[in-house]
């Protein structure tokens, strides 16, 4: 295993992940604005589930977005 492939390859899954998760979370954001199920002060909770099924790898993030 070379250390310097393995952290690109990770690097770059996360950079996918990072960029496909904003424009998901702003699209249902703005849509939900449009359509009055939330207000422009609302906070949501939001929550991120990593696995990687091969090494029975599971991580949680929890937080929440503020929107003003």
């Amino acid at each position: 295993m070379n250390s310097e492939t393995l952290s690109l390859e990770i690097r770059q899954f996360l950079k996918k992940v990072g960029i496909t998760s904003h424009r998901e979370i702003e699209q249902s954001i703005q849509a939900a604005l449009e359509s009055g199920q939330i207000t422009d002060n609302a906070t949501l909770s939001i929550k991120m589930h990593l696995t990687i099924p091969e090494l029975d790898m599971h991580h949680h993030v929890n937080s929440q977005l503020h929107l003003e």
